[in-house]
């Protein structure tokens, strides 16, 4: 029997995530390394020691110990260090003398930091992205999940061992551990502001976005998606709006834009086709709509060739 497809599960497919490089850091004594902006999402663990990291334009660091992982979702330039004030060095320094993909600071012994940076294969990164902030840290994480916990061992044995097929294990142990990474994340106090992703950690809000993703061409009720929730209309409709920041069909207009921007790309079906089946009744209506919300027709958005365009907000 299949598992229904959940919200987040939905997303993650839609960007297709797939992982560029793993890599790992040993180091030893004191040390402070400068890392550059980067494409994508990083993602790293500390299996051993402890150091703090800063993140450009963010007005706290954050203390990690082992056990630790943290997403970095901008972009930006950050800082790893064991004293927050020592000079750093570019950490191109150490690791462009890796050997078999782990870089070693002072010899090593102290400290052992696993990663990988994700690219997306599809332009909607900013339904995830949107939602989280520069740096997500979940304390104690390989220690919460068992299943990140065999997934860091896991990574950490193919970046020692480097064995065959190494690179296409690496690929999904690093998928599965960003899933149990956004997993806890949603399941702490931290996620509180987190929008739509927010709602999946309300039971009641996320029987209703479920729904929503579960059948996105429905001509849905405020009503019916209520009834989904257990919720009055009323309750419904200002639980929704004070956590998602949209109002239900404002999300569902923007989850069928998104799915449909997705088969323009990805299949042959026809402008007309793709528009009833996410739900709009006329092609015209949907173009309106697209160009309004990505700044140009489905028809130029396929034929772009490029997968940067973004969407503006309304």
């Amino acid at each position: 029997m299949d598992l229904p497809i959940d919200p987040l599960s939905d997303v993650l497919s839609l960007l297709r995530p797939r992982r560029a490089v793993s890599a790992g850091l040993k180091a030893g004594g004191a040390w402070a390394l400068q890392f550059p902006g980067h494409d994508g999402i990083k993602f790293n663990a500390v299996l051993q020691g402890a150091c703090w990291v800063s993140v450009d334009g963010e007005a706290e660091p954050h203390p990690l110990r082992a056990g630790d992982c943290f997403l970095l979702t901008r972009g930006k330039p950050f800082r790893l260090a064991t004293d927050r004030g020592l000079l750093p060095i570019p950490s191109e320094a150490i690791y462009d003398r890796a050997v078999d993909g782990i870089a070693t600071c002072n010899g090593g012994g102290d400290f052992f930091l696993i990663g990988g940076r994700f690219h997306f294969d599809s332009d909607q990164a900013g339904l995830l992205f949107d939602a989280l902030p520069a740096i997500v840290h979940v304390q104690d994480a390989s220690n919460q999940a068992s299943v990140l916990r065999w997934s860091l061992e896991q990574l950490a044995g193919e970046l020692n061992r480097q064995p065959l097929g190494g690179a296409l294990m690496a690929d999904h142990l690093a998928q599965i551990m960003l899933l149990q990474v956004l997993r806890l994340w949603l399941a702490s106090d931290q996620a509180r502001h987190a929008g739509w992703l927010r709602a999946l950690a309300d039971p009641r809000l996320a029987r209703a976005l479920e729904a929503l993703h579960a059948e996105p061409q429905r001509r849905w009720r405020l009503d019916a998606l209520a009834a989904r929730a257990g919720l009055s209309r009323t309750v419904f409709a200002e639980r929704f709006h004070e956590t998602v920041g949209l109002t239900p069909f404002e999300y569902l207009r923007r989850w069928r834009l998104h799915l449909a921007a997705d088969r323009l790309r990805r299949t042959q079906a026809s402008v007309a086709a793709i528009a009833h089946g996410v739900g709009y009744e006329s092609e015209a209506a949907f173009s309106t709509a697209f160009r309004r919300v990505f700044g140009q027709s489905p028809l130029h958005y396929r034929m772009s060739g490029s997968n940067r365009a973004t969407m503006r907000s309304e």
